[in-house]
């Protein structure tokens, strides 16, 4: 495996083929360690940079147990709600004594390769309409779907039935996307992937490899490129990934296939070059990525931003790579935190201050899970 030194040389010099391949600072004391087996961007940069080294604490785990986990999403209180890809259930966490409770499980949801139950969403407006959002592959699509919590019922009957937004997203046994999240703007939008078949990335009338942003009720957005599309930018492989910095900026992680994974800061319209460009220096009119690593140190999936850094989510690469910004670009190399400790990471999001939840992935088919797996773990990060 790439050394962190290495690796970061060559990102500064300068994404894994499917959902965790390239072709296919310490824990805390008590926390197990594993085996060695958008609003369009602003103008403005930001006024400092972070520091070029941050730093990695586990401060807890906060569950255990998780099967197949993927979406998060932190509820008012301060407990979570996690999907799982392969058992098409939604689970709610309590953030203190880590019990899990199963809200129910959500019809339709077809589990197959990388797809299943992926992303979670709350709505804007959860405190009033209490909608949780799903992205999820069926028999015949990949679709986003909205289902009323209801915590007055018993567990495993608390989520109502289905309500589509959106539809008709191509599906594959790879390449399935499903990271949904809502913006600074109020707007929903999900990362979706190609399902292997290249063509859909360049392909304008495709939902499959594209950022979609899209009203709460799944409408095309004013401002998007074009007026009738819920398309944002395009051209991407599979992105897994969507946070937002302080200045309202939209990030995205993606999977390269044999040379570079890549972080991308998104502009609608753009165009970031798959399957004609991997990485930078694509040119031909196309966005290169922001940062670029090799596909056996990343294959990212969440991201999240904290302490003016985005934080990248590392599934082959069984790592966390720290990204600092100034403006729209890295202000210093990426660095890698917890490199094996905890085996693939799938999800990473922001808990408040210096704080991140992570989410591991090791009971996905491609891990090596061990006793405990998977696991939600609290984070403190500089």
């Amino acid at each position: 495996m790439t050394a962190v030194s290495a690796a970061a040389a060559l990102l500064l010099a300068t994404g894994c083929a499917a959902d965790g391949g390239g072709g296919p600072a310490g824990p805390a004391a008590g926390t197990p360690t594993r085996s060695a087996a958008s609003a369009p961007p602003s103008a403005s940069p930001s006024p400092s940079a972070p520091p070029a080294k941050g730093s990695v604490r586990v401060v807890s785990t906060v569950a255990r147990g998780l099967k197949s986990p993927w979406g998060l999403a932190a509820l008012p209180g301060g407990d979570l709600l996690v999907s799982s890809r392969d058992e098409g259930t939604v689970t709610r966490v309590d953030a203190e004594s880590g019990e899990l409770t199963v809200l129910g499980e959500v019809p339709g949801v077809a589990p197959g390769g990388e797809g299943g139950l992926l992303g979670l969403a709350l709505s804007p407006k959860f405190a009033e309409d209490h909608l949780v959002y799903a992205y999820f592959t069926t028999e015949s699509d990949n679709r986003i779907a909205r289902m009323l919590y209801d915590e007055s019922r018993p567990p495993g009957q608390q989520l109502g039935a289905p309500d589509t937004v959106l539809r008709n997203i191509p599906k594959g046994v790879v390449h399935n996307g499903g990271r949904i999240a809502f913006g600074p703007d109020g707007m929903l939008y999900a990362g979706t992937g190609e399902t292997g078949d290249t063509g859909l990335a360049q392909d304008r009338a495709s939902l499959g490899g594209k950022i979609l942003r899209m009203t709460p009720d799944g409408q095309p957005v004013h401002g998007n490129p074009e007026a009738d599309s819920v398309v944002y930018s395009y051209g991407h492989r599979n992105v897994q990934g969507l946070a937002w910095d302080a200045d309202k900026r939209l990030w995205a992680a993606e999977f390269g296939q044999n040379t570079w994974d890549e972080l991308n800061l998104i502009r609608p319209g753009g165009n970031y070059g798959w399957p004609e460009a991997e990485g930078k220096g694509g040119g031909g009119g196309f966005t290169d990525p922001v940062a670029q690593w090799p596909v056996a140190d990343a294959s990212p999936s969440g991201i999240a931003v904290a302490r003016g850094s985005v934080w990248m989510a590392g599934l082959r690469g069984e790592r966390l790579w720290r990204v600092p910004l100034a403006g729209g670009k890295p202000s210093a190399a990426p660095q890698a935190f917890l490199e094996g400790d905890h085996g693939r990471l799938r999800t990473v999001a922001a808990a408040g201050g210096n704080r991140l939840w992570l989410v591991t992935s090791e009971t996905d088919t491609r891990g090596t899970p061990e006793s405990g797996d998977d696991r939600i773990l609290l984070l403190e990060v500089e």
